[in-house]
């Protein structure tokens, strides 16, 4: 298909895209008809490992390095690479796509824009697949193989291997990409002694999606668990991100032919060969003569949008909230002797899992028996990160009457900032259109937004320009502002959520977490009749996955939450266990 023939059409499919776009702006992004005459990337259909008419998204990545893989130089850093990205529906075999370069692109929106020079440039294809759901929206979406649902490392997404090209002015030339890779399947893992691995058909999430959808989980057995089985023990539950297995946890001394690696994130030489040591000093611990003897499990949810679901009920994903609590979890207290009962339930987890496990204590007050949320989500609207989405009216920009400021999205322990919350959003506009980029903004729209006409997730803004939408604040306010729902519903569910909640964050959070913990902790200071009687740390310039140690630094403590929280709630069970419950059985 000729240049001259798309560029219409394509314009329209990108433009419609973002409706509510300034006309500015969609000016600014434009590339005329005879500028694109004279540049054109042309990509063949992958026929050596498809056969079959494709839907997905065409991500093109243009680097100077290729020192690694383009498809891992992507992120909210300065250091990213500049990629663009483009829908495709309906490709048919022996056919090529001609990209559009006027698609949107990030850190530069403009292809006009990339200064002269050389380059490297790889292309990879994100395949979605159709799902006719339950609600009757028929919605095209990545079906998650096994990576947690990651655009750069899905089995059976095909990529190019990178290519040298020029860049200078206005001429490109013609560049023909072949998608010649192909990402191979992972490897399930396999039981261990103290490790089991289950995976269980959803009939709820099945129902909704149209398809089978499995939940799975990562079990670690007590020491002991064969020699007593008379003994029913508590379930231990770790949220957070898709686990490949039940990580931190060696049977054996750390590797000494293993080569130090620098850990940029915590500045220490070497930090491969600590997490090593950390998680064979907890198979010590764990298997010592006074660790409580529970269950620990760490569960697999990933979603269509995300690496998981973030554990409730949602309009989007479907009804992951119950079918965790109601399908998964009995599901395994069953298979491995668990108590079963509300009281015997724990959650625990950092960041997305420190939302998780403080929603599903509020979501299901009964259903749990204590949560230690640490380095959470946004647990109050008031504080989405540094946004404020029932009073601000752009999420983007500060604005006076003469000038507006820029909203920050991370930062670091001194409050240096390196990226801004706009630029994130832009690179999620990259790598997908309708909320399926796969990324932290467009999830966290995919579990609390209604859905829209379409059956996607409804933006909580615009993603170009930063607009609020009041109408879908209005209802995540009412279904997923945690505070606010724990200060609405007290008097109703005070006496189930006593003893039972603790929040922890570093007061320098990363991403400004902690704002929305302290708006949390005014509710629940003032909290009567049961007063909530449970806890809200701090750390001292710490930063994001702090967990209340105030001993150790960040690069140990993240290392340590099933230690920490399964004594921590072996020491609290009494407050809230029933009179007449096992609170011994279980400790041998």
């Amino acid at each position: 298909m000729k240049t001259k023939l798309i560029v219409p059409i394509l314009a329209t499919i990108f433009l419609s895209c973002f409706p509510k776009s300034t006309e500015a702006m969609n000016k600014e992004m434009a590339i005329t008809s005879q500028q694109l005459d004279e540049k054109s990337i042309n990509i063949a259909y992958p026929s050596n490992h498809y056969n079959e008419v494709l839907d997905g998204r065409l991500v093109l990545l243009i680097s100077s390095h290729n020192d690694s893989d383009l498809r891992f130089q992507l992120s909210d850093n300065v250091n990213s690479c500049q990629a663009f990205g483009m829908d495709v529906e309906n490709w048919n075999p022996n056919t090529s796509q001609t990209f559009d370069l006027s698609s949107f692109g990030y850190p530069i929106q403009n292809f006009n824009d990339i200064p002269t020079g050389e380059y490297f440039i790889q292309v990879l294809f994100h395949k979605y697949e159709i799902f006719n759901r339950s609600d009757g929206h028929l919605v095209k979406l990545p079906m998650d193989r096994g990576e947690g649902q990651q655009w750069n490392r899905a089995p059976g997404n095909v990529y190019s291997t990178s290519q040298k090209m020029n860049i200078n002015g206005d001429v490109l030339g013609a560049l023909s990409i072949s998608m010649d890779q192909i990402i191979p399947p992972i490897e399930e893992p396999k039981d261990t002694k103290y490790i089991k691995h289950i995976k269980m058909k959803s009939k709820m999430l099945s129902d909704f999606w149209g398809r089978d959808i499995y939940l799975g989980a990562h079990v670690l057995l007590p020491e002991g668990f064969d020699e007593h089985p008379d003994v029913r023990y508590p379930l231990a539950i770790m949220h957070g991100h898709f686990p490949k297995d039940f990580g931190g946890f060696r049977t054996t001394p750390p590797d000494p032919n293993l080569k130090a690696e620098y850990s940029s994130r915590f500045k220490i030489d070497g930090y491969n060969r600590i997490v090593q040591q950390e998680a064979y000093d907890f198979y010590k611990e764990w298997t010592g003569p006074d660790f409580p003897r529970v269950l620990a499990v760490k569960i697999q949810h990933p979603t269509q949008y995300y690496d998981d679901s973030y554990a409730v009920n949602s309009e989007a994903q479907g009804p992951y909230g119950d079918a965790l609590t109601y399908e998964l979890i009995p599901y395994v207290e069953k298979m491995f002797r668990g108590i079963g009962e509300g009281w015997s339930r724990f959650v625990y987890g950092g960041s997305t899992g420190g939302w998780e496990a403080l929603a599903v204590q509020v979501k299901y007050p009964k259903e749990y028996g204590m949560c230690f949320a640490a380095c959470p989500d946004p647990i109050d609207f008031r504080a989405y990160c540094l946004v404020n989405i029932y009073e601000d009216e752009n999420a983007y920009y500060k604005k006076g009457q003469f000038r507006k400021t820029m909203v920050a999205g991370h930062r670091d322990y001194l409050g240096n900032v390196d990226a801004m919350l706009k630029d994130m959003n832009y690179r999620e506009i990259v790598l997908g259109s309708k909320g399926r980029s796969g990324q932290q903004w467009d999830i966290w729209e995919a579990t609390y937004s209604p859905i829209d006409d379409e059956g996607y997730p409804r933006r909580i803004w615009d993603k170009v320009t930063g607009k609020i939408d009041k109408e879908v604040a209005a209802y995540w306010k009412e279904n997923y502002d945690l505070a606010y729902i724990m200060k609405r519903d007290w008097n109703k569910h005070g006496k189930d959520w006593e003893n039972k909640i603790h929040l922890y964050c570093g007061d320098m959070d990363n991403y400004y977490l902690n704002n929305a913990v302290y708006l949390a902790e005014e509710i629940l200071q003032e909290t009567s009749a049961p007063h909530y009687n449970g806890e809200v740390d701090y750390g001292d310039r710490a930063e994001h996955c702090w967990n209340g140690d105030h001993e150790n630094g960040n690069h140990l403590t993240r290392l340590r939450y099933h230690s920490m929280f399964v004594k921590k709630y072996s020491e609290k069970v009494k407050t809230i266990a029933p009179k007449g419950s096992d609170l011994e059985g279980w400790r041998y």
